[in-house]
């Protein structure tokens, strides 16, 4: 019974030193910024920052559109490129079909993509 347990117990011991090493790393991380960092506040590192324009205190003030429409292109092809991943691991049972599938997917996103670039949806100024 006893080595059975020690035989478990030691099968699950990477999983413990992976774990205690990511840990420690994390500490590390969120540590080291409050050793290392330069402190020297000026006015514009005090200043609130949002979206890049300054802090209104009318919630009727208009707002600049294409902060929303820069992260919905980045949201649509954020999730469209993610169809790649499991269409990649997946190639060499779907056959020829499969590709040719992927092939017009991917032909309907670079038509969408030049589609937008031409409009100056991409464009800030």
């Amino acid at each position: 019974m006893t080595q059975s347990l020690n035989q478990l117990l030691l099968a699950y011991l990477p999983l413990v030193v992976f774990i205690a090493v990511a840990a420690a790393i994390g500490v590390a991380m969120l540590i080291m910024p409050f050793m290392m960092a330069y402190r020297q506040p000026d006015a514009e590192k005090l200043s609130a920052y949002e979206c890049g324009f300054n802090a209104f205190d009318d919630a009727r003030m208009k707002f600049d559109v294409r902060f929303y429409l820069v992260a919905i292109l980045f949201i649509i092809f954020d999730l469209e490129v993610t169809f790649l991943f499991p269409w990649a691991v997946a190639f060499r049972q779907l056959g020829l079909f499969g590709f040719w599938s992927m092939m017009l997917f991917l032909a309907v996103l670079t038509v969408g993509f030049i589609y937008e670039w031409k409009k100056g949806a991409l464009e800030w100024s």
